[in-house]
């Protein structure tokens, strides 16, 4: 087909010639129109990702762990070891030194504390006293615990340690003698520093030494107003409202996320939950309230003759997400009393808090690594098992009550035979059992007992305001 033949063809005559030169406008603008809003979609969505990204960045730093506070069971953790920025829940560790303090007889509630320059300069909140202004310790104590005042924090750490830095080393050793392995604080307050990190499992263990070792000042953490010089200051934990729920303590920073270590009563069983890296306030109430909650519902359920052996299952099929985290697996959750599985042995006020059996895990449970440390926590029992085998009767006589650890094994010794005396008829089958641990403590047991003999006897000491813990031996 010629060239002219084409033209011919493709000829458009002069009206419809115009329409289409004032259509091309349209079309342009259509165009550009179309391609703008391609754009803006494109910037849309990578701001959509952007926005993913930040959420997920955020959701990286929840952790969280929920344990029986006279067992020390794992109801549930996620990530529990994983280093975390503990904000103000610092203050937990701050307020235990001074009541460790004021039982030695260091530090008396009437004492006075006066601000210094570094004390007064630290940032918000804070009750604004001055450099040379006086509080009261117990004031200071109270408005630490509900306030979170962080001037007051570092000037408690100065009136205890000499200076903050100073008491922020005392902080971290008294911390790992407690079994807080993932721990290192360098201020009083949470404030942040990049050096200052912890866990939910160590806060975890905190919230039970504060329990255990000073009783008669864990009202401190329940306090939800108190008025100082004129003016009240209110609690920020958000589930003191909650039936049961008597402590203990908030934070939140930038780098921190929104963090919440909470105890509930109910009956006679009491729960410890910490969440960390929670994204704002009501995402932090309610899921430590779904995690108190769900531990509960595991203990009705259990009451009720259930068989619910690891408590993991119930929590993830309660929040519907089976797979959704990398739990922090603790080996052999169908045993979880064993020692294996309790880095917080039960021990008495001036003891130890750390056992040569009880490892730390991460949540790659599978790694070489752990399972040659299982093997070796578990070495050395096996031993004394295979020994003592042929004197049990009962096949079921497996468990154990713990009573203590002390640094000398003379005391230690006396201490079992005292039980022993005191406590005939729950432990007459009992055998006693002192070992020094790697910490150079020397544990107090009474073993091979069935669960039942154990748990009577452990009731029978307790009742005697005593500390006991029943484990499987």
């Amino acid at each position: 087909m010629s060239l002219e033949r084409i033209s011919r063809k493709t000829a458009v005559p002069a009206s419809k010639a115009r329409a289409i030169a004032v259509a091309r406008p349209q079309r342009t603008a259509l165009s550009a129109l179309i391609a703008t809003l391609i754009c803006l979609m494109m910037v849309i969505g990578f701001a959509t990702a952007a926005r993913a990204q930040d959420l997920s960045e955020q959701s990286a730093r929840y952790a969280a762990i929920v344990v029986d506070a006279q067992s020390g069971e794992v109801f549930y953790a996620s990530r529990a070891d994983s280093q975390r920025y503990p904000a103000s829940l610092t203050k937990i560790m701050t307020l235990y030194m001074a009541f460790e303090a004021i039982s030695m007889g260091e530090l008396k509630p009437t004492d006075l504390i006066t601000m210094s320059p570094h004390a007064a300069s630290m940032q918000p909140v804070k009750v604004w006293l001055k450099a040379g202004e006086t509080i009261d310790v117990d004031s200071a104590m109270k408005l630490v615990a509900l306030y979170s005042a962080n001037d007051l924090a570092a000037a408690l750490g100065e009136k205890i340690g000499g200076t903050e830095a100073r008491f922020g080393a005392l902080m971290t050793l008294r911390a790992k003698e407690l079994g807080m392995t993932q721990t290192n604080f360098v201020n009083a307050s949470g404030l942040p520093d990049n050096r200052q990190v912890s866990s939910a499992r160590d806060f975890a263990i905190l919230a039970r030494a504060v329990m255990r070792d000073y009783p008669q000042y864990y009202e401190y953490f329940h306090i939800k107003n108190y008025t100082w010089r004129g003016k009240t200051y209110h609690n920020h934990n958000p589930l003191l409202a909650m039936s049961g729920v008597d402590g203990m303590k908030t934070g939140v920073t930038n780098a921190a996320g929104y963090n919440l270590v909470a105890s509930q009563v109910k009956g006679n069983r009491r729960l410890i939950a910490v969440m960390l890296g929670g994204d704002n306030k009501s995402q932090r109430r309610e899921h430590v309230t779904a995690l108190l909650n769900t531990g509960f519902d595991v203990i009705a359920r259990r009451n009720k003759g259930e068989e619910i052996l690891v408590a993991q299952t119930a929590f993830t099929q309660s929040f519907g997400s089976a797979s959704a985290s990398p739990y922090t697996v603790l080996a052999r959750n169908d045993q979880l009393m064993s020692d294996a599985q309790l880095r917080d042995a039960l021990q008495g006020s001036e003891m130890a808090n750390l056992s040569e059996d009880v490892q730390r895990l991460s949540s790659t449970a599978n790694a070489p690594a752990v399972a040659k440390a299982l093997a070796e926590a578990k070495a050395k029992p096996a031993a004394k098992k295979t020994a003592t085998k042929a004197k049990k009767k009962d096949p079921d006589a497996i468990w154990a009550i713990q009573v203590g650890a002390f640094k000398q094994k003379s005391l230690a010794q006396d201490w079992t035979k005292d039980l022993k005396k005191r406590f005939k008829s729950n432990l007459a089958e009992a055998v006693s059992d002192v070992s020094r641990n790697a910490n150079g403590w020397y544990r107090t047991r009474f073993v091979e007992m069935t669960k039942a003999q154990a748990q009577k006897a452990c009731k029978a000491i307790e009742a005697k305001r005593l500390d006991c813990m029943v484990v499987k031996s």
